[in-house]
């Protein structure tokens, strides 16, 4: 990713989705430009308009953390564009280094045993390219479609944007696709020069016009907690609320663990979920009997 263009893009995108209203600023006349000039951003800003036009011209080399932190108030910057801006601050004006492949690095024995502890809760541990490279049990069996991709690593944004049957089985898979993208994005932002991580955008650019625009929108985003809504084959429709632990001790890795409120039908379905989960353990391909009654049983049976 080149550090100039990506600059340029993100600032310029984030100056076209504010209003001058929004901004408290007058908009009499005629204006060329969707939402603020550049001046309007170096007033709200505190900066002279040629050094604002130097920063979104990709030239944030030099730029004070007390400069990036009044552009992000003018721009209405969240947590995690404030955080993507300081990431492209880093690395503006380093010498560019050929983009480098990284060698998987095994889970930590100690963190499977975490995951495996972890038995009413399905959990995995994915890195900064969303493979996941490590699961419980109740997590395989929930992501158990995924699984059957044969690319490997597995790869939640390739099964989303490339795999046909992922709107059967994540029935949000818009919500998905951009909170995929812009995750991409953000860990695009902080290791530029990840060969990996290039390959898989190179990919999904060229394979999915969804990736493309969802792409070009330069948007970010942390996802530390939220829900999730599947509708996995064997035990229907579940809704789960997760939370993202970042693992200190291993940078780049979260670990994601999932829950449902108790005496809910996704509650039950958790469970029907371990049951179906226990067939794993003997064979890849699940029973057919247990999905089929535990499907009967929620009213949600598919061929």
């Amino acid at each position: 990713m080149d550090n100039r263009s990506e600059v340029r893009a993100f600032l310029t995108s984030r100056r076209a989705r504010i209003t001058p209203q929004q901004a408290g600023l007058p908009a009499s006349g005629h204006r060329r430009v969707k939402g603020l000039r550049r001046e309007e951003v170096a007033m709200l800003a505190g900066v002279s308009a040629e050094y604002y036009a130097r920063l979104e011209r990709g030239n944030l080399a030099g730029a004070s953390e007390a400069v990036l932190d009044s552009l992000a108030r003018a721009l209405r910057l969240d947590e995690s564009e404030r955080a993507h801006l300081m990431d492209l601050a880093r690395t503006a004006g380093t010498t560019r280094r050929p983009a480098r492949r990284r060698a998987a690095a095994p889970i930590r024995p100690a963190l499977q045993q975490l995951l495996d502890a972890m038995t009413e809760a399905p959990a995995f541990i994915r890195n900064g390219r969303l493979d996941v490279l490590a699961t419980n049990r109740l997590g395989k069996a929930l992501y158990w479609p995924v699984f059957q991709d044969p690319a490997r690593p597995v790869n939640l944004a390739r099964f989303q944007f490339l795999n046909p049957g992922a709107a059967r089985y994540m029935t949000e898979l818009d919500h998905q696709r951009a909170a995929s993208a812009a995750l991409l994005r953000t860990e695009a932002g902080q290791d530029p020069y990840n060969r990996d991580l290039s390959d898989l955008i190179g990919e999904l650019s060229t394979r999915s016009e969804d990736f493309r625009t969802l792409w070009a929108a330069h948007d970010v985003r942390l996802h530390r907690t939220g829900l999730k809504r599947f509708h996995h084959p064997a035990v229907g429709d579940l809704t789960l609320a997760f939370e993202g632990l970042p693992l200190p001790n291993d940078p780049g890795l979260t670990l994601t663990a999932m829950s449902a409120e108790p005496g809910t039908p996704s509650h039950d379905g958790l469970r029907l979920l371990a049951r179906w989960a226990a067939t794993l353990d003997r064979s890849e391909r699940p029973d057919p009997e247990l999905a089929e009654v535990t499907a009967d049983r929620r009213g949600t049976h598919e061929p």
